[in-house]
């Protein structure tokens, strides 16, 4: 349709309106360049997976995802409830706490967390509390610190890490709840949005070819 409208316009003398002279545009590129557009998206997909294998990039592409906002968040109490999940089975089973560090690391599935782990690994190394180490590593909520401060001083690390993990399982129940929620109106605006630009690309030609003609 819109094409027709082109033509006409040329015709009289007239230009199209904005709106549909940008839907003119993007339909033309996606028709003469739609070969490019899908390299384009393989070749960034590949490059990113490629760049994700290496050392420096999963690091820099897990900090980035931990900024993200609202999944940042996210992906950080899902690692906060894997990380003292983990540890407190460690630990009640009669693991020792160095090793259980190292095991936690390894299956921390972000390298953000992964090394702030290490990190606390080379602290109680040293002879200090789990907890100093994990203030000082600055990823993990004071929360979390102040509870496994209190699980060391009363010997009770296992169970207040228990606890810890049950308290994220349900924050990340909740903020997964919260955001699936948000995504229904989300999308119905994003739809509605641009089902309505089109219309009103298509609809602004005829009230204008009107005043040429």
């Amino acid at each position: 349709v819109v094409p027709v409208f082109q033509d006409m316009f040329s015709t009289l003398g007239g230009q199209l309106p904005l709106p549909t002279r940008i839907v003119v545009v993007f339909s033309n590129f996606m028709k003469a360049y739609w070969w490019a557009v899908g390299i384009g998206l393989f070749g960034s997909i590949q490059g990113l997976k490629a760049f994700r294998k290496t050392e420096k990039g999963r690091f820099i592409t897990d900090s980035l995802a931990l900024k993200i906002p609202i999944m940042g968040d996210l992906i950080k109490k899902v690692s906060v409830s894997k990380f003292t999940r983990t540890m407190g089975t460690l630990t009640s089973s009669g693991v020792p706490i160095l090793e259980g560090l190292d095991i936690t690391a390894r299956t921390a599935g972000n390298k953000v967390i992964e090394r702030a782990v290490l990190y606390v690994k080379a602290g109680v190394s040293e002879g200090k509390t789990l907890a100093e180490p994990l203030k000082e590593a600055g990823v993990f909520p004071d929360m979390v610190v102040h509870m496994i401060a209190i699980g060391e001083q009363t010997g009770a690390l296992d169970t207040m890490l228990a606890k810890i993990a049950d308290f994220y399982d349900d924050e990340v129940d909740n903020a997964v709840n919260g955001l699936t929620a948000a995504m229904e109106p989300m999308m119905m605006v994003f739809l509605g949005g641009s089902v309505g630009f089109i219309i009103v690309a298509m609809y602004l030609p005829i009230f204008k070819l009107i005043t040429l003609i």
